[in-house]
């Protein structure tokens, strides 16, 4: 079996999404599969300097890399041109037994779909929530002409699509699509245990030893409700804590996030660390007592998964998918996505300590039961080999 997955681009910038394609790739070679990842050279506002047109190891997995057009103008950058993986994959996409395309409304995914459909691949599409109510409605007249002339032909002669979450499924569900999905979430390698996190991290952040840190870590966007959350902490003045904001975006929603810390008077009690990566990640995650996302929506969450790994109770808002994980099994708190519901939630939490111990436990169990690659792994090869199968039969 011969896999080729194709996405836009594998920069961490990038987010949650371009991470998993490289773990999934990752677990699915540990199982003895034939598969690597097509992508631009995209890193953002820059881009990577890697040799182009072959396959080089990159964290770990064969990745082909090709020339993205980076023209000043935003928006035509950030569709993610490239003629170089056009002709590539017109000549070599026949030799794999199905193409995984991750995103849509870019163009390495929308060309791939073209061109499987033409020379008649079997081919399945994860969408990253851009078929999510609130995404669409983001450039909603403009992904509604996109989705309409190109996308909707290209999603509806795919296999399957390939959810994260049953959130996710059931708002894809209103757009009347005729491929079919299932729902297979994200998965997790879970880090060595910093045994010392919690004073390492205070002695990082100049704070005192036993001072309470309120995590954001996560991409700069205003999808982030960052807008509910700032405010929701700006009420707390009787409490005492150390609101940490690590992530990055473009400088001018950077500037509208330092401008509300200071309107909200909380910008004395927030670190704002930008982008980390690494062990340094791993040492923000462990050494936190809450990690916070009210964010519009999430198909996933990858950040909240990582943090219930690290056994830190989180505060998520209805509009992320795992906020129903949380909820049933009591791993944190899902207020609404209002100001006064995610005070009075981070209030709970900080008059509720040894609560968020049990919290805390419940969650490593959890994810390390349910939601690791190898599980992922497993369970991704099955579908393959279902589709593969079947292929010719309905083709």
């Amino acid at each position: 079996m011969k896999i080729l997955h194709i996405i836009p681009s594998v920069a961490s910038v990038r987010g949650g999404p371009s991470q998993a394609v490289v773990e999934t790739v990752k677990a699915l070679r540990n199982l003895g599969i034939d598969t690597e990842i097509v992508t631009t050279n995209d890193n953002g506002n820059d881009l990577f300097d890697v040799p182009l047109g072959k396959p080089i190891d990159y964290k770990q997995v064969p990745v082909r890399f090709f020339s993205r057009f980076s023209p000043k103008v935003n928006f035509i950058r950030e569709f993610a041109f490239s003629s170089q993986l056009t002709t590539w994959l017109w000549q070599n996409a026949a030799r794999y037994d199905l193409l995984h395309i991750h995103a849509i409304f870019s163009y390495a995914s929308t060309v791939a779909m073209a061109i499987a459909r033409i020379q008649g691949i079997p081919y399945i599409v994860r969408p990253l929530g851009q078929l999510c109510e609130w995404s669409l409605q983001q450039s909603a007249c403009k992904k509604q002409i996109y989705l309409n002339l190109i996308e909707r032909a290209n999603i509806n002669h795919s296999q399957a699509l390939h959810l994260t979450s049953e959130q996710e499924q059931q708002e894809v569900s209103r757009l009347a699509l005729r491929s079919p999905s299932f729902v297979l979430p994200h998965g997790l390698s879970i880090p060595s245990t910093i045994s010392n996190a919690r004073s390492l991290f205070r002695e990082h952040l100049k704070v005192p030893a036993d001072e309470p840190i309120i995590l954001f870590l996560s991409r700069l966007h205003p999808k982030k409700g960052l807008d509910y959350l700032i405010p929701a902490l700006g009420k707390l003045t009787n409490y005492r804590f150390t609101f940490v904001i690590a992530g990055n975006g473009s400088k001018e929603y950077e500037a509208e996030i330092e401008s509300l810390l200071i309107s909200n008077r909380i910008s004395d009690r927030t670190c704002l660390t930008g982008f980390v990566t690494g062990e340094t990640k791993n040492l923000f995650m462990q050494g936190s007592d809450l990690f916070a996302l009210t964010s519009y929506s999430e198909n996933f969450g990858v950040a909240v998964l990582e943090a219930l790994a690290m056994g830190i109770p989180v505060i998520v808002t209805p509009g992320v998918a795992l906020a129903t994980v949380v909820q049933q099994n009591k791993l944190g708190y899902v207020p609404e996505l209002d100001v006064q519901a995610i005070a009075k939630a981070i209030e709970q939490y900080l008059t509720h300590t040894p609560e968020a111990k049990d919290m805390g436990d419940r969650a490593r169990k959890i994810i390390s039961e349910n939601y690791t690659w190898d599980q992922v792994a497993v369970k991704m090869e099955q579908i393959y080999e279902s589709i593969i199968q079947f292929f010719p039969i309905n083709s």
